[in-house]
């Protein structure tokens, strides 16, 4: 089934079959205007779901530089280059996702209050230290957080 002959009903079809197939159908749709073939439904969910993927990735992403700069700075003697690389990683993969979407920026703080209580949990767990040693909210700044060469020391 070629885009050439894709009614709205066929691309709801294939876009059940086979993702890809159906992105590709749909971008050739859109490039040619034949705007009465696209599934307009789907379509919007689908560009709604691409700003959802991006929030969730950053959350993601920020659970997992937390939990690492909590590790770091409560467990000094357990350091580790693997611990430093997550670090940059992540702060790494977080700016590309910013610079994709500069709109999430500003809700950087709280995204960051939000990713915090898994992120200690998650220390909690990994180092073996109870979680009320961590503190209750997240001691690190956004800028601390994203800097390049921020390791906490206590």
């Amino acid at each position: 089934m070629g885009a050439k002959s894709l009614t709205a009903p066929a691309s709801t079809k294939l876009y059940d079959q086979d993702f890809a197939a159906w992105a590709e159908a749909t971008a050739r749709l859109l490039r040619e205007g034949r705007l009465d073939q696209l599934d307009i439904e789907i379509l919007a969910e689908e560009v709604e779901s691409m700003a959802k993927r991006d929030r969730a990735e950053l959350r993601s992403r920020l659970r997992v530089l937390l939990m690492h700069l909590l590790k770091w700075g409560w467990q000094p003697g357990e350091r580790s280059s693997s611990w430093h690389s997550t670090i940059l990683e992540q702060r790494s993969e977080m700016e590309d996702v910013l610079e994709r979407s500069p709109s999430l920026r500003p809700t950087l703080a709280e995204s960051v209050a939000r990713a915090y209580p898994a992120a200690a949990k998650r220390a909690s767990i990994e180092t073996g230290l109870p979680l009320k040693v961590f503190p209750r909210e997240c001691p690190f700044s956004v800028d601390q957080i994203l800097g390049e060469d921020f390791l906490p020391e206590r």
